[in-house]
């Protein structure tokens, strides 16, 4: 008989088993696939049923045998028909591939030019796999590997189809960005580098496919570890050690909240299999505080206020094309995590919990585009930017839990596709817009904003491909983000409908709150792209910038040209990310008689956008005035300086500073930051202005709580004696404690 029996604990209630399940791996024959077992209780005899035409299928059926319950899953052995396997081969080709760079880890070349890009095709066709099963059925699979009776269990379903395509193509992107970008410098060989950014790749894929809590902590700890690595590139520079330290503090009291969510939703059974946290019967008050836990452990990972302190001193300390994928991609996989937690494995979530992510999705959001206005470090700016889209992630999920929650499915199906939405697009705009300032970075040696200056004469291909992330991120269209976020103030319009007065007189000072972030969002990008690339230089060796080599270019434009089919095609998006939301919350928007052209999210057409006849009025606007120019003008024309009213002696000086855009923020939002000014005096002699602005936050809370655990440190350091034979007896008392807690 093809395939193996593994004794498994089942993932079912306990008036539907009398004992243990059974797990029956089947491979498929030559001729059909076995779909069901039916054991006879008195004799014990198996009939295998054959299903032709079902190759590569499994479906679960049950009967009993000894009042257990028989199950049919995906052996534990790989069959390669099945888009699950061939996810998790690509994931393990990943390994490989930063394996082979110890093979010679002092060769730049062989890292960039062979083993980077074969990273990059193994995300295009990561995300070709996703994007084709997207519309599948899900598939489970079980690794023999793992801790005893707890192998790994493995899951694909439209959710992770999802996250894997924004993984494949982000990646794809990075990874010949990265090809062309790494240079010999003094932190970590190109071999060790290759290693830890292809681990890095594959933890996050595994983390998207794991199936059970000890998959899921093992992948999401092997993430952590490989990213902080990479944060700490170069290791031998003080600040970015300590931003490193922070980024894996954060990270590991995240990991805390994840793991105690998943000991709550466990439920008593001591399964930790997804499926069994599924079937676990929750009471309210502890399926609230999983929801809580799990809102802190991702929200950490995510970067939500107030747990975002790390992201500022991270992506400035890594080296950029890891910038971009920590922010693009690894800040996705908490996203996921909250979607997985809330309305997979607890099911329907409670309407106040929506409330909860609502108002911090919101707040982050504020918040962070706020400090992006008044930074004068590029990659800094970028990083506070993310905390404002991960900020309108969480808002739009905290809505579908809202209106999930009082029964207004079809609008919750529109929230949770404008987030889902915004996940995509940020992923790509963000992760340009890095990759961009890496270029920027290697050309100039300069992160200030104040150094920088009419790059666009110098780098024109890094500056045009810039410019759609920078337009895309400010939500103009027809790029992709004005239609997440027009999707998301769709769903707040509908907001008095609510049948709870408090709640629907709340959610539209949310709306509000969205077209605000959204507006300084602009404003920011206005300020990124403004400073660095128009304008005269403000520094002289700015004359001597080059523009990005061709595998930077590629990697620019394919990350560019994912933002504009995003956007020309928000019909076709929305149509897959249905999939998404009716399996994971069962919720799916009305069908509406539309052409693929326009988009119009909900019947009665309320509201309606059509990105394709934008684009063609835009540039049909363009192209006639300058028909009308050309045609009626004939004066002859000169080139000459622009006109400098009347004054001769204008130089970079005298352009706006970054200083100077962020200025009149720090005066409306002072309230939200700690400010330092250094003035001079009338009579200074060499008179100097410095503003230094501060996370408040970081001050008030971060800073306190540093101090009360240095002091709780120090009371207890007599416990540190130096002496093995003390150590193991604190081991042995904290065992027998334990054991009689557990007994």
């Amino acid at each position: 008989m093809p395939g193996a029996l593994l004794d498994v604990a089942a993932n079912e209630p306990s008036d539907d088993l009398g004992g243990g399940g059974v797990l029956l791996g089947a491979q498929p024959l030559e001729e059909c696939l076995f779909s069901g077992i039916n054991q006879d209780r008195e004799s014990g005899s198996a009939v295998f049923e054959a299903q032709e035409g079902s190759r590569g299928v499994c479906r679960w059926v049950a009967s009993y045998y000894n009042s257990m319950r028989i199950q049919v899953a995906p052996s534990v052995m790989p069959d390669f028909q099945s888009s699950l396997s061939v996810c998790l081969a690509l994931i393990a080709l990943w390994g490989l591939i930063g394996l082979a760079g110890l093979l010679r880890p002092a060769s730049l070349r062989f890292a960039g030019r062979t083993l980077f890009p074969l990273g990059a095709l193994c995300g295009v066709a990561l995300a070709a796999v996703a994007a084709v099963s997207l519309a599948l059925p899900p598939e489970e699979s079980v690794l023999p590997v793992g801790l005893p009776e707890l192998p790994m269990h493995l899951r694909r379903d439209a959710l992770t189809s999802l996250f894997l395509f924004l993984l494949g193509v982000a990646s794809a992107g990075i990874s010949v960005f990265a090809a062309g970008y790494f240079r010999r410098g003094r932190g970590t060989s190109a071999g060790l580098m290759c290693l830890q950014y292809h681990l890095f790749l594959a933890s996050m894929g595994l983390v998207l496919l794991a199936n059970d809590a000890y998959t899921f902590m093992v992948a999401w700890e092997t993430m952590a570890l490989s990213s902080y690595f990479l944060v700490t590139t170069e290791h031998g520079i003080a600040e970015i050690r300590r931003a490193g330290f922070l980024y894996l503090l954060i990270a590991h009291v995240g990991a805390i909240g994840i793991l105690l969510s998943f000991g709550v939703m466990q439920g008593g059974s001591w399964q930790f299999t997804f499926e069994a946290m599924r079937h676990a019967h929750l009471a309210p008050h502890w399926a609230a505080a999983a929801f809580l836990l799990a809102l802190f452990g991702f929200g950490a990972k995510a970067g939500l206020v107030p747990l975002h302190v790390w992201l500022p001193e991270a992506h400035p300390a890594a080296p950029s094309p890891v910038s971009a994928l920590m922010s693009g991609v690894m800040l996705k996989t908490a996203i996921y995590g909250v979607l997985r937690v809330s309305f997979d494995l607890l099911g329907q979530p409670q309407w106040w919990w929506g409330l909860v992510a609502l108002a911090a999705g919101l707040f982050s959001a504020l918040y962070g585009v706020v400090f992006a206005a008044v930074q004068t470090d590029m990659k800094r700016l970028l990083a506070w930017s993310s905390i404002e889209n991960i900020g309108i992630i969480f808002t739009g999920i905290g809505l579908a839990m809202v209106f999930n929650g009082v029964g207004m499915h079809s609008l919750a199906a529109l929230a949770l596709i404008a987030a889902l939405y915004h996940s995509l697009n940020h992923a790509l705009m963000k992760s340009l817009l890095f990759l961009g300032t890496g270029a920027v970075l290697h050309s100039t040696g300069e992160r200030n904003l104040g150094r920088l200056g009419g790059l666009i004469h110098r780098m024109p291909w890094v500056a045009w491909l810039t410019l759609v992330g920078a337009l895309a991120m400010s939500g103009l269209p027809p790029l992709n983000g004005f239609v997440s976020e027009w999707l998301l103030l769709q769903s707040f319009l509908f907001a008095q409908e609510v049948p709870r007065s408090f709640v629907s007189m709340l959610l539209p000072l949310g709306a509000a709150l969205v077209a605000l972030a959204a507006a300084l969002a602009a404003y920011v990008m206005v300020k990124f792209f403004g400073v660095i690339f128009l304008g005269q230089p403000r520094e002289p060796g700015l004359a001597r910038a080059h523009d990005a080599g061709m595998l930077e270019r590629l990697g620019l434009a394919w990350l560019a040209g994912g933002c504009l089919v995003l956007g020309l095609l928000p019909t076709q998006v929305i149509g897959s990310l249905r999939i998404v939301v009716q399996q994971l919350s069962g919720a799916t928007l009305p069908n509406v008689a539309a052409p693929w052209w326009l988009l119009v999210p909900l019947p009665g057409g309320r509201a309606s956008y059509s990105a394709p006849v934008f684009l063609i009025a835009l540039a049909g606007v363009v192209v006639l005035t300058v028909f009308v120019v050309h045609r009626l003008y004939h004066r002859r024309v000169r080139r000459a300086a622009p006109w400098d009213c009347g004054f001769g002696g204008l130089n970079a000086r005298m352009q706006d500073t970054a200083e100077g855009f962020g200025q009149p923020i720090r005066h409306i939002f002072g309230a939200l930051m700690a400010v330092k000014r250094e003035l001079p005096s009338p009579f200074d002699p060499q008179p100097r202005y410095r503003v230094t602005v501060g996370d408040r936050l970081w001050q008030s809370l971060y800073v306190p709580l540093g101090g009360l655990v240095q002091r709780v440190a120090d009371a207890f350091a007599w416990l540190q004696q130096g002496r093995i034979a003390t150590y193991l007896l604190y081991s042995f008392v904290t065992l027998i404690v334990l054991l009689a807690l557990m007994l």
